[in-house]
């Protein structure tokens, strides 16, 4: 049996691999990734909870909720990064700001 402790460390390496993914990449999809690796630390904590802690919390449906939320954000993301891609030939989050004019 895997205990609730298992499960939060898990989620917390999860989380800090994605933090340290969104410091470090210059490149936008992979800050993208580093925003989906926090999202599932996040789902994983509400299931992990769900599992152990009988206080009516549905960490299903928040999970779901969550996942529908990333999809959208990555379809959102996406789409800024192609016309990023297209107007620069360069998916750089560093020149950015260069957009402005």
């Amino acid at each position: 049996m895997i205990s609730l402790q298992s499960y939060l460390i898990i989620s917390a390496v999860v989380f800090i691999l994605g933090i340290l993914t969104i410091l470090y990449k210059k490149n936008a999809v992979g800050i993208l990734m580093g925003v989906e690796l926090i999202l599932n630390s996040v789902n994983l904590n509400f299931l992990a909870f769900s599992k152990y802690i009988d206080a009516h919390i549905n960490g299903q449906l928040v999970a779901i909720f969550i996942i529908i939320l990333a999809a959208s954000e990555a379809a959102v993301a996406l789409a800024i990064i192609l016309n990023l891609y297209r107007d620069r030939a360069n998916i750089d989050v560093t020149q950015v700001d260069q957009m402005k004019n």
